[in-house]
């Protein structure tokens, strides 16, 4: 075994060891901050934790452009999704009062207790109707207590020396709409000389949080046009800021960009549970498998997976080496086992 090839499994333990710690501590510091009426701000508090913990031990430092955007609230918050080392970018950007979104069957398991007491918002994929009824009800929530979101709209992992984006889901614009409330791009620069198979070494990276994008007035009509206006400022942002990767490779994705569709297509239509009972227009398609982070849903009792799977422009899944998703995972499966 290479030195190099070592201290990617041992960094990667110290990775996994150190999401475990906080994500145990998590539970503790989640039940005392619910019973004083802080629960939306249990997220933000265990990301700094992580973020202080996992940038010192593995030596990685993440600069922040645009922070001031952070302050937005409420809003959707839209950033990329390259692998495993997300949960460190999140940690370090993770606004006050902010929930994510999770599959109703993680209620179940260990990571329950956590994410109940953080806020986080449960939809049941297995029954169309309560799932858009739980958008509705996350909407309305999100205004009325003025709390965000946070999704990847990506839907899945996409590591690559190249600076690029896979095609955007839907679900994260309806609801954005939906709500009436802004969108803030959160976009990590490609990290490939940091991390990815057989390598994962210290340094820095960057983030720039691009201004609000506003939703107010818009209707279901207008969400292809914000995904292309989102997407395209965000793939502009990344290959901006994506100093270490290949000059020859940033200029060849420009030129595949152009044949790439930017919205993902669904594969069903969704109708609301009103809709079963009256006539009416169809409600807006909810997530087809939103990625959402949680530092949470990471470490303790997970059996991390070989392979993850990406999205090709025509919305086909095809194996990469991220970690183990399908497409009805829900983005809380980030943590991919080293190989």
């Amino acid at each position: 075994m290479s030195s190099s090839k070592g201290r990617y499994y041992v960094r990667f333990g110290v990775y996994a060891a150190s999401l475990t710690v906080v994500a145990t501590l998590g539970v503790f510091v989640g039940a005392a901050m619910a019973i004083v009426g802080h629960r939306y701000d249990v997220d933000f508090v265990i990301a700094r934790i992580f973020y202080y913990l996992g940038s010192r031990v593995l030596g990685i430092t993440i600069d922040v452009e645009g922070e001031e955007h952070l302050e937005t609230r409420p809003a959707v918050y839209m950033s990329n999704h390259q692998s495993i080392l997300d949960i460190l970018f999140v940690a370090r950007t993770m606004p006050r009062q902010t929930s994510i979104m999770a599959k109703k069957s993680i209620q179940m398991t260990p990571l329950g207790p956590f994410m109940m007491l953080a806020g986080t918002i449960f939809i049941d994929r297995g029954n169309n109707a309560r799932a858009v009824r739980s958008l509705e009800a996350a909407g309305e929530k999100m205004r009325r207590n003025r709390t965000s979101l946070w999704i990847y709209p990506e839907g899945t992992r996409n590591l690559s020396q190249q600076p690029e984006l896979l095609s955007f889901k839907k679900g994260g614009f309806h609801l954005a709409i939906q709500a009436g409330i802004p969108i803030v791009p959160v976009i990590s620069e490609s990290y490939w000389h940091l991390y990815h198979k057989g390598h994962f070494e210290p340094g820095t990276a960057k983030i720039r949080v691009l201004p609000p994008i506003p939703t107010a007035g818009m209707t279901a009509a207008d969400v292809p046009e914000l995904i292309n206006n989102v997407r395209n400022q965000m793939l502009e942002a990344l290959r901006d800021i994506s100093t270490h990767a290949p000059a020859e490779k940033r200029t060849d994705s420009r030129k595949d960009e152009a044949e790439k569709p930017s919205v993902l297509p669904s594969s069903q239509e969704y109708v609301s549970a009103r809709d079963e009972k009256t006539p009416g227009p169809s409600a807006p398609p909810i997530p087809e498998s939103e990625d959402t982070p949680s530092l949470g849903s990471h470490g303790a009792g997970r059996t991390p997976s070989v392979s993850s799977i990406s999205s090709s422009s025509n919305g086909v899944r095809t194996a990469s080496e991220n970690g183990a998703e399908t497409e009805e995972d829900e983005g809380m499966v980030l943590v991919g086992k080293p190989t």
